[in-house]
């Protein structure tokens, strides 16, 4: 069955962060939220309009300021959700789409755990590195998702984003404007287009994830230099991380960093700890917080900045999911799944 989804936008106050259901308003007031319905939502919002002809406004000035790309101000028509054989382990939430509970504090790995961590973030890394092979001019993002399914089944994984809290799809693919948690859909990869491809696999009873955009065919130099300062983000803060260094640095350096390169860090999407759950402590916030606590080895947790060309304000579309940029500038983004060492950190996802 194929599902078509309107464009409808949502004000960012309201806007769902999958994962830790934490976001930052415009105001900077750290919400908690559960997972609504993006038809009660829209329900509760009275300005949509405004916020709608605001973003008009922002589309006036958009190529002179952000260069020149295709704005995502319509999505496509999804395909019916690819089936997982019965002969592959999933995780709780497969036919729930309700995940169990995480931990209520950073989890210290035992070694058998850090190493069915690496066996899942390498193979989530593998399954990235053969999307970065074969992305191209023409593909469709629905595409993507079903060489991604295909390959992580064919391991005898599971994966992850598929039916958690309801996703529909096995990857997220975020194109220009997008900000993230795009939905794979027929809408064919353009000459110039920036996407991101966020995978994570479920393997041996342990979650892996990691991220990365990809320019396709000719990107503009805004566009190539967009991504490029979301790439030193992440690197820049993944390499502050050892035993005692406050989780909150990481948002420190992530900014420090972003102001350097001229872009915008979005706040309201983080970082998570992650093992037999895909979502779980600590958060890991890339802008100026005061997040308590500091890393201890055997943490495993990710890092996963967004930044973008223009203001920090995001929308959410009404299929509950899509994160679009209200100026319409692009947004980048790359993660990376880390375990805190004695020594200081091993990047579980890093290439190969």
């Amino acid at each position: 069955m194929v599902q078509a989804r309107k464009p409808h936008l949502v004000n960012q106050e309201f806007l769902q962060c999958t994962h830790s259901f934490s976001v930052l308003s415009s105001s900077k007031r750290i919400m908690s939220l559960k997972s609504p319905s993006p038809q009660n939502i829209l329900g509760s919002i009275p300005n949509v309009k405004q916020i709608q002809h605001n973003r008009g406004i922002w589309d006036i000035f958009q190529r002179a300021n952000f260069g020149s790309y295709t704005v995502l101000d319509d999505v496509g028509e999804v395909s019916a959700t690819r089936e997982v054989p019965s002969h592959i382990p999933c995780p709780p939430y497969a036919q729930t789409g309700e995940p169990s509970s995480a931990p209520s504090s950073p989890e210290i790995k035992a070694n058998y755990q850090v190493q069915a961590m690496k066996e899942s973030c390498y193979l989530a890394r593998s399954i990235l590195n053969i999307v970065g092979e074969n992305i191209q001019v023409g593909m469709t993002t629905d595409d993507i998702d079903k060489l991604v399914h295909t390959k992580i089944i064919a391991s005898g994984a599971y994966p992850s984003p598929l039916n958690y809290l309801g996703f529909p799809k096995s990857v997220c693919t975020s194109v220009n404007n997008v900000a993230c948690h795009g939905i794979p859909d027929d809408r064919h990869l353009l000459d110039g287009d920036i996407v991101s491809v966020d995978v994570t696999v479920f393997y041996n009873g342990y979650h892996g994830d990691c991220c990365e955009t990809y320019l396709i065919g000719n990107v503009d130099e805004a566009g190539r230099h967009l991504v490029e300062a979301a790439r030193r983000c992440r690197d820049a803060a993944v390499s502050i991380c050892a035993p005692g260094v406050p989780f909150a640095a990481i948002g420190t350096k992530v900014k420090e960093v972003a102001i350097q390169g001229g872009v915008t860090v979005v706040p309201c999407f983080i970082g998570h700890g992650i093992g037999q759950y895909f979502h779980g402590p600590p958060d890991i916030y890339h802008c100026y917080n005061d997040y308590p606590g500091c890393m201890e080895a055997g943490m495993t947790f990710t890092i996963e900045p967004i930044v973008a060309q223009g203001k920090e304000d995001a929308l959410i579309l009404e299929d509950g999911w899509t994160a679009v940029m209200l100026d319409n500038g692009r947004a980048a983004q790359f993660e990376h799944t880390i375990l805190v060492t004695e020594s200081g950190h091993e990047i579980l996802t890093d290439y190969h």
